[in-house]
Protein backbone atom coordinates (compact mmCIF):
# COMPACT_ATOMS: atom_id res chain seq x y z
CA UNK A 1 0.00 0.00 0.00
CA UNK A 2 1.27 3.56 -0.77
CA UNK A 3 0.02 6.53 0.52
CA UNK A 4 -2.71 7.94 -0.46
CA UNK A 5 -4.34 4.37 0.08
CA UNK A 6 -7.85 3.57 1.14
CA UNK A 7 -8.61 -0.26 1.28
CA UNK A 8 -10.46 -3.00 2.67
CA UNK A 9 -9.69 -6.77 4.08
CA UNK A 10 -12.25 -9.29 4.82
CA UNK A 11 -10.60 -12.05 7.03
CA UNK A 12 -12.37 -14.94 7.20
CA UNK A 13 -11.09 -16.16 10.65
CA UNK A 14 -9.14 -14.22 13.61
CA UNK A 15 -6.08 -15.68 12.84
CA UNK A 16 -5.87 -14.15 9.52
CA UNK A 17 -7.48 -10.76 11.05
CA UNK A 18 -4.36 -10.62 13.26
CA UNK A 19 -2.15 -11.40 10.56
CA UNK A 20 -3.28 -8.83 8.49
CA UNK A 21 -3.51 -6.33 11.48
CA UNK A 22 0.03 -6.76 12.55
CA UNK A 23 1.54 -6.97 9.20
CA UNK A 24 0.31 -3.42 8.21
CA UNK A 25 1.00 -1.81 11.54
CA UNK A 26 4.82 -4.05 11.63
CA UNK A 27 5.52 -2.46 7.96
CA UNK A 28 4.26 1.21 8.63
CA UNK A 29 6.70 1.06 11.68
CA UNK A 30 9.56 -0.37 9.43
CA UNK A 31 8.96 2.69 7.18
CA UNK A 32 9.15 5.46 10.54
CA UNK A 33 5.25 5.98 10.18
CA UNK A 34 3.28 7.17 12.84
CA UNK A 35 0.42 4.28 13.43
CA UNK A 36 -2.39 4.19 15.05
CA UNK A 37 -4.56 1.23 16.13
CA UNK A 38 -7.94 1.62 16.76
CA UNK A 39 -8.96 -0.77 19.45
CA UNK A 40 -12.19 -1.83 20.62
CA UNK A 41 -11.28 -5.37 22.32
CA UNK A 42 -8.59 -6.47 19.61
CA UNK A 43 -5.29 -4.99 20.34
CA UNK A 44 -3.25 -7.33 22.88
CA UNK A 45 -4.08 -10.15 20.02
CA UNK A 46 -2.29 -7.71 17.51
CA UNK A 47 0.24 -7.02 19.99
CA UNK A 48 1.07 -10.66 20.62
CA UNK A 49 1.33 -11.61 17.32
CA UNK A 50 4.02 -8.75 16.63
CA UNK A 51 6.01 -10.25 19.26
CA UNK A 52 5.54 -13.67 17.53
CA UNK A 53 6.73 -11.87 14.57
CA UNK A 54 9.79 -10.49 16.85
CA UNK A 55 8.52 -6.68 15.88
CA UNK A 56 10.10 -4.60 18.43
CA UNK A 57 6.80 -2.22 19.93
CA UNK A 58 7.70 -1.51 23.56
CA UNK A 59 9.71 1.73 21.73
CA UNK A 60 7.01 2.86 19.21
CA UNK A 61 4.76 2.52 21.73
CA UNK A 62 6.53 4.97 24.29
CA UNK A 63 7.49 7.22 21.51
CA UNK A 64 3.43 7.68 20.16
CA UNK A 65 4.79 6.22 16.84
CA UNK A 66 2.53 3.61 17.74
CA UNK A 67 -0.72 4.26 19.57
CA UNK A 68 -3.60 2.35 20.70
CA UNK A 69 -6.55 4.39 20.90
CA UNK A 70 -9.16 3.18 23.71
CA UNK A 71 -12.30 1.65 22.67
CA UNK A 72 -14.09 4.44 24.17
CA UNK A 73 -12.54 6.88 21.76
CA UNK A 74 -13.32 4.50 18.93
CA UNK A 75 -16.51 4.02 20.14
CA UNK A 76 -16.88 7.61 20.21
CA UNK A 77 -16.25 8.65 16.52
CA UNK A 78 -19.36 7.16 15.52
CA UNK A 79 -21.39 9.63 17.94
CA UNK A 80 -19.37 12.51 16.56
CA UNK A 81 -20.33 14.39 13.04
CA UNK A 82 -18.78 12.97 9.97
CA UNK A 83 -17.13 16.50 9.26
CA UNK A 84 -15.72 16.69 13.07
CA UNK A 85 -14.20 13.35 12.41
CA UNK A 86 -12.57 14.61 9.34
CA UNK A 87 -10.93 17.44 10.67
CA UNK A 88 -9.61 15.63 13.96
CA UNK A 89 -8.05 13.01 11.39
CA UNK A 90 -6.67 15.66 8.86
CA UNK A 91 -5.21 17.60 12.16
CA UNK A 92 -3.35 14.33 13.60
CA UNK A 93 -2.24 13.57 10.56
CA UNK A 94 -0.42 17.14 9.54
CA UNK A 95 0.78 16.77 13.09
CA UNK A 96 2.73 13.29 12.26
CA UNK A 97 4.44 15.14 9.59
CA UNK A 98 5.26 17.88 11.45
CA UNK A 99 6.47 15.42 14.10
CA UNK A 100 9.01 13.92 11.26
CA UNK A 101 7.16 10.65 10.67
CA UNK A 102 7.35 9.67 7.06
CA UNK A 103 3.68 9.34 6.80
CA UNK A 104 0.51 8.22 8.96
CA UNK A 105 -1.48 4.83 9.33
CA UNK A 106 -4.29 3.80 10.39
CA UNK A 107 -6.26 0.18 11.25
CA UNK A 108 -7.83 -1.20 13.53
CA UNK A 109 -11.60 -2.72 15.06
CA UNK A 110 -14.75 -0.75 13.84
CA UNK A 111 -17.17 -2.98 14.56
CA UNK A 112 -19.07 -1.28 16.86
CA UNK A 113 -20.42 1.05 14.02
CA UNK A 114 -22.06 -1.74 12.64
CA UNK A 115 -23.28 -3.90 16.13
CA UNK A 116 -24.64 0.14 17.48
CA UNK A 117 -25.54 2.11 14.70
CA UNK A 118 -25.80 5.45 16.46
CA UNK A 119 -24.89 8.38 14.98
CA UNK A 120 -23.34 7.97 11.91
CA UNK A 121 -23.15 4.58 9.69
CA UNK A 122 -20.31 2.77 8.34
CA UNK A 123 -20.96 3.90 4.68
CA UNK A 124 -20.46 7.72 5.94
CA UNK A 125 -17.63 7.26 8.41
CA UNK A 126 -15.70 4.94 5.35
CA UNK A 127 -16.63 8.09 2.86
CA UNK A 128 -15.36 10.91 5.49
CA UNK A 129 -11.81 8.47 5.89
CA UNK A 130 -11.53 8.42 2.33
CA UNK A 131 -11.51 11.90 1.94
CA UNK A 132 -9.20 12.76 4.41
CA UNK A 133 -6.35 10.06 3.47
CA UNK A 134 -6.59 10.51 -0.51
CA UNK A 135 -4.63 13.73 -0.81
CA UNK A 136 -2.49 13.03 2.12
CA UNK A 137 0.87 10.98 2.94
CA UNK A 138 -1.86 8.75 5.04
CA UNK A 139 -2.77 5.09 4.30
CA UNK A 140 -6.04 3.13 5.95
CA UNK A 141 -6.96 -0.42 6.04
CA UNK A 142 -10.46 -1.29 7.06
CA UNK A 143 -10.93 -4.67 8.06
CA UNK A 144 -14.70 -6.63 7.87
CA UNK A 145 -14.22 -9.81 9.35
CA UNK A 146 -17.33 -12.51 8.96
CA UNK A 147 -17.37 -12.97 12.64
CA UNK A 148 -18.35 -9.38 13.59
CA UNK A 149 -20.07 -8.52 9.96
CA UNK A 150 -22.85 -9.66 8.42
CA UNK A 151 -22.45 -10.79 4.71
CA UNK A 152 -24.41 -7.54 3.81
CA UNK A 153 -22.41 -5.14 5.54
CA UNK A 154 -19.18 -6.91 4.15
CA UNK A 155 -20.71 -6.53 0.86
CA UNK A 156 -21.66 -3.14 1.54
CA UNK A 157 -18.56 -1.78 2.50
CA UNK A 158 -16.72 -3.78 -0.05
CA UNK A 159 -18.73 -1.31 -2.34
CA UNK A 160 -17.24 1.72 -1.22
CA UNK A 161 -13.56 0.87 -1.01
CA UNK A 162 -11.30 1.45 -3.75
CA UNK A 163 -9.29 -1.61 -2.91
CA UNK A 164 -9.65 -5.23 -1.33
CA UNK A 165 -6.26 -6.57 0.41
CA UNK A 166 -6.19 -10.36 0.28
CA UNK A 167 -3.62 -12.35 2.03
CA UNK A 168 -1.82 -16.39 0.65
CA UNK A 169 -3.41 -18.96 2.59
CA UNK A 170 -2.91 -22.80 2.21
CA UNK A 171 -5.75 -23.77 4.94
CA UNK A 172 -7.71 -22.17 7.12
CA UNK A 173 -10.79 -23.41 8.73
CA UNK A 174 -11.09 -20.76 11.97
CA UNK A 175 -9.12 -22.96 14.22
CA UNK A 176 -5.58 -23.15 12.53
CA UNK A 177 -4.27 -20.93 9.36
CA UNK A 178 -1.75 -22.38 7.10
CA UNK A 179 0.40 -19.61 5.26
CA UNK A 180 2.99 -20.82 2.64
CA UNK A 181 5.60 -18.48 2.99
CA UNK A 182 8.58 -19.80 0.62
CA UNK A 183 8.77 -23.25 -1.36
CA UNK A 184 9.92 -25.41 1.58
CA UNK A 185 8.48 -22.86 4.05
CA UNK A 186 5.12 -22.19 5.90
CA UNK A 187 3.86 -20.53 8.90
CA UNK A 188 1.16 -22.37 11.17
CA UNK A 189 -0.86 -19.88 13.46
CA UNK A 190 -3.83 -21.14 15.73
CA UNK A 191 -4.27 -24.74 17.10
CA UNK A 192 -4.13 -28.59 16.05
CA UNK A 193 -6.65 -31.24 16.75
CA UNK A 194 -8.41 -33.97 15.25
CA UNK A 195 -10.26 -32.03 12.59
CA UNK A 196 -6.91 -30.85 11.05
CA UNK A 197 -4.47 -32.76 11.54
CA UNK A 198 -4.44 -34.55 8.10
CA UNK A 199 -4.02 -30.74 6.45
CA UNK A 200 -0.53 -30.48 8.02
CA UNK A 201 0.17 -34.18 6.58
CA UNK A 202 -0.56 -33.10 3.35
CA UNK A 203 1.49 -30.17 3.39
CA UNK A 204 4.73 -31.82 4.60
CA UNK A 205 4.10 -34.12 1.69
CA UNK A 206 3.55 -31.72 -1.27
CA UNK A 207 6.30 -29.42 0.22
CA UNK A 208 8.82 -32.13 0.53
CA UNK A 209 8.03 -32.95 -2.74
CA UNK A 210 8.41 -29.88 -4.14
CA UNK A 211 11.69 -29.55 -2.03
CA UNK A 212 12.79 -32.75 -3.74
CA UNK A 213 12.22 -31.73 -7.21
CA UNK A 214 13.84 -28.28 -7.22
CA UNK A 215 17.92 -28.27 -7.81
CA UNK A 216 18.52 -24.46 -5.98
CA UNK A 217 15.52 -25.34 -2.75
CA UNK A 218 16.54 -25.74 0.64
CA UNK A 219 16.64 -28.85 2.42
CA UNK A 220 15.57 -28.06 5.16
CA UNK A 221 11.34 -27.63 5.46
CA UNK A 222 10.82 -25.63 7.85
CA UNK A 223 7.30 -24.87 10.31
CA UNK A 224 7.07 -21.71 11.92
CA UNK A 225 5.42 -22.18 15.18
CA UNK A 226 5.55 -19.06 16.70
CA UNK A 227 1.66 -18.14 16.61
CA UNK A 228 0.54 -22.23 17.67
CA UNK A 229 -1.08 -21.74 20.95
CA UNK A 230 -1.99 -25.77 21.01
CA UNK A 231 -0.75 -29.14 19.71
CA UNK A 232 -2.30 -32.02 20.67
CA UNK A 233 -0.43 -35.54 21.18
CA UNK A 234 -1.80 -37.35 17.71
CA UNK A 235 -0.19 -34.26 16.18
CA UNK A 236 2.87 -33.98 17.64
CA UNK A 237 3.17 -37.60 17.15
CA UNK A 238 2.25 -37.26 13.40
CA UNK A 239 4.90 -34.55 13.00
CA UNK A 240 7.64 -36.38 14.67
CA UNK A 241 6.79 -39.61 12.03
CA UNK A 242 6.42 -36.88 9.20
CA UNK A 243 10.31 -36.51 10.35
CA UNK A 244 11.55 -39.59 10.55
CA UNK A 245 10.08 -40.63 7.32
CA UNK A 246 12.02 -37.96 5.32
CA UNK A 247 14.84 -38.95 2.96
CA UNK A 248 18.84 -38.62 5.01
CA UNK A 249 19.02 -35.14 2.81
CA UNK A 250 16.54 -33.56 4.13
CA UNK A 251 15.24 -32.89 7.68
CA UNK A 252 11.97 -31.40 9.19
CA UNK A 253 12.50 -28.11 11.24
CA UNK A 254 10.01 -26.88 13.70
CA UNK A 255 11.01 -23.07 14.56
CA UNK A 256 9.42 -20.38 17.33
CA UNK A 257 8.40 -23.38 19.38
CA UNK A 258 6.33 -22.42 22.66
CA UNK A 259 7.65 -24.13 25.70
CA UNK A 260 4.55 -26.78 26.46
CA UNK A 261 4.54 -27.75 22.65
CA UNK A 262 8.05 -28.32 23.27
CA UNK A 263 7.17 -30.47 25.87
CA UNK A 264 4.20 -32.55 24.16
CA UNK A 265 7.26 -33.15 20.74
CA UNK A 266 9.47 -34.10 23.71
CA UNK A 267 6.87 -36.44 25.04
CA UNK A 268 6.16 -37.83 21.45
CA UNK A 269 9.64 -38.85 20.36
CA UNK A 270 10.93 -35.54 18.80
CA UNK A 271 14.67 -35.74 20.38
CA UNK A 272 15.21 -39.42 18.82
CA UNK A 273 13.87 -38.35 15.59
CA UNK A 274 17.13 -37.55 13.45
CA UNK A 275 15.47 -35.47 10.75
CA UNK A 276 13.68 -33.24 12.98
CA UNK A 277 14.94 -30.46 14.71
CA UNK A 278 12.93 -28.26 17.25
CA UNK A 279 14.07 -24.92 17.86
CA UNK A 280 12.03 -23.01 20.58
CA UNK A 281 10.20 -20.06 20.80
CA UNK A 282 12.98 -17.21 22.55
CA UNK A 283 10.81 -14.46 24.27
CA UNK A 284 11.78 -10.84 23.04
CA UNK A 285 12.94 -8.59 25.76
CA UNK A 286 10.66 -5.80 24.08
CA UNK A 287 7.55 -8.54 24.74
CA UNK A 288 5.45 -9.39 24.23
CA UNK A 289 3.77 -6.62 25.05
CA UNK A 290 0.04 -5.92 26.55
CA UNK A 291 -1.73 -2.90 25.14
CA UNK A 292 -2.73 -0.33 28.62
CA UNK A 293 -6.36 0.67 28.16
CA UNK A 294 -6.84 3.72 30.38
CA UNK A 295 -10.26 4.12 31.47
CA UNK A 296 -12.47 7.30 30.94
CA UNK A 297 -14.01 8.76 34.21
CA UNK A 298 -15.84 12.39 34.43
CA UNK A 299 -13.06 14.48 33.62
CA UNK A 300 -12.12 12.27 30.27
CA UNK A 301 -13.98 14.30 27.19
CA UNK A 302 -14.56 11.80 24.61
CA UNK A 303 -15.61 15.46 22.23
CA UNK A 304 -11.89 16.75 23.22
CA UNK A 305 -9.63 16.55 20.30
CA UNK A 306 -6.57 16.31 22.22
CA UNK A 307 -7.61 13.46 24.15
CA UNK A 308 -9.47 11.49 21.05
CA UNK A 309 -6.47 11.98 18.44
CA UNK A 310 -3.64 13.24 20.32
CA UNK A 311 -0.92 11.67 22.65
CA UNK A 312 -2.83 8.19 23.61
CA UNK A 313 -0.21 6.05 23.27
CA UNK A 314 0.51 4.65 27.36
CA UNK A 315 3.42 2.45 27.91
CA UNK A 316 3.41 -0.78 28.16
CA UNK A 317 3.35 -3.82 30.79
CA UNK A 318 5.82 -6.21 30.20
CA UNK A 319 3.83 -9.98 30.36
CA UNK A 320 5.06 -13.45 30.36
Amino acid sequence: MTPGDHACAVPVSDEQLWELSAEFVAAGLARNEQVYYFDDGTADRVLGRLADDRVPVTQPLSTGQLAIIPSEVTRQAFRTPVAATREMLAERIDASIEQGYAGFRMTGQLSYGAAHPVGISLVEFDAGLDAVVRDRPAIALCLYDRRRYTDAQIEEMRGVHRDELSAPTAYDDGLLRITRTGLTTARLAGEVDHSNRPMIARLLETTLDDALRSHSASTDIELNLSSLRFLDVAGAVSLVHAAEAFPSTHRLVLSGVRPRIVRVLDRCGAPFAAQLSVREFEPDRDGPPHASRPGTGADDRDDDRDDAFGETAKPVREAR
